[in-house]
């Protein structure tokens, strides 16, 4: 096809996109995430042509050990901001990928019946591919593609690995963490690094759950927040009980993310914290394509065999090796 044809493929799947059309959205998705050289260009291409993107979302994270209902909570927060009809919801749903096969269950939309049938929701599963900031690689031009497609709150599910997830700062507004009742034990698996980058901290299941249970689980977060550093200057990050059973406390929530994106804007962190993310994620990606386009040099797989086999052999070190592999692109001056 020529590039004039392909241009004109762009801006059609481009306009359909604004137009909130599902199944170019869908198909956009696909690029972005493939691996293949020339639907990444395409993917790159359409994502260009979709900026800028009225600045009018607002990205929420929601992150916590496995276990504490995410999908459950988001589908009740996401029936709660519905009940503003000018809300349009995108959920970017991240499932762990298999060591071995590569693949993923995804069913996180399985798990948000009410939502999945709702025409101003628009649900993404998506595998982690392996990346280990609890999101997937391609999370924040998804996020960018929704956007374009006109959803103004967007919702991204994180894996729910633990301590590994602040990967989540570099793409949402505000993130909620997830933490179940319990004795202040169970609080170990959220470490420092997931709890000085919340904005809320949301105990779930309280109504399967006993007063005390609950009482020392708010107590255990509470105590936690009061020894770390501020993440905002102007803002104090809450302990909310919820249920996505009987929806308490959800209203609540939302009401807190509401507050929290008007002071943010009031005070002028909300817009210095997204250019921050976008210079954090230029470096990331400069970074990924530097490691891509290494791999893929004649030169570097040439070499490569050989000094991987010295190495096994005890011959040189795996650091000499790799200076030797780097020499081969990026000869080191004398």
């Amino acid at each position: 096809m020529s590039g004039s044809g392909k241009q004109i493929q762009i801006e059609e799947a481009v306009g359909l996109i604004k137009k909130g059309n599902r199944a170019a959205l869908g198909r956009a998705f696909t690029l972005v995430e493939s691996l293949r050289p020339d639907h990444q260009e395409t993917a790159h291409k359409i994502l260009d042509s979709c900026l800028p993107v009225p600045d009018r979302s607002l990205r929420i994270g929601i992150t916590g050990p496995p276990g504490t209902g995410k999908s459950t909570l988001i589908e009740s927060l996401g029936l709660e901001i519905l009940k503003n009809p000018e809300n349009r919801i995108a959920i970017l749903a991240i499932d762990p990928s298999s060591e071995r096969s590569g693949g993923s269950i995804l069913g996180d939309k399985a798990r948000m019946e009410k939502l999945a049938c709702r025409e101003e929701v628009f649900i993404r599963p998506s595998p982690s591919s392996g990346y280990l900031g609890g999101t997937s690689p391609k999370t924040h031009e998804a996020i960018l593609l929704c956007e374009a497609a006109g959803y103004n709150v967007i919702i991204v599910e994180t894996v729910g690995v633990g301590q590994s997830e602040i990967g989540i700062a570099s793409m949402v507004d505000y993130i909620l963490l997830l933490a179940l009742p319990g004795s202040g034990d169970e609080l170990q698996g959220i470490k420092r690094g997931i709890m000085e980058i919340a904005d809320g901290i949301a105990v779930t299941k309280i109504d399967d759950a006993g007063q005390k249970s609950v009482h020392l689980a708010c107590a255990a977060c509470e105590s936690s927040l009061k020894l770390l550093q501020k993440k905002y200057p102007g803002w104090e990050p809450r302990v909310m009980l919820t249920s996505a059973i009987t929806n308490e406390g959800v209203d609540e929530l939302w009401e807190n993310i509401r507050f929290f994106k008007e002071t943010m804007e009031r005070n002028g962190d909300f817009e210095k914290n997204r250019q921050a993310q976008l210079i954090r994620l230029l470096r990331a990606e400069t970074d990924r394509q530097l490691v891509q386009a290494f791999y893929s040099r004649e030169t570097v797989n040439s070499s490569y065999a050989v000094i991987a086999s010295a190495v096994k052999k005890g011959s040189i070190s795996p650091f000499s090796g790799a200076k030797q592999l780097v020499d081969t692109v990026i000869p080191n001056p004398r």
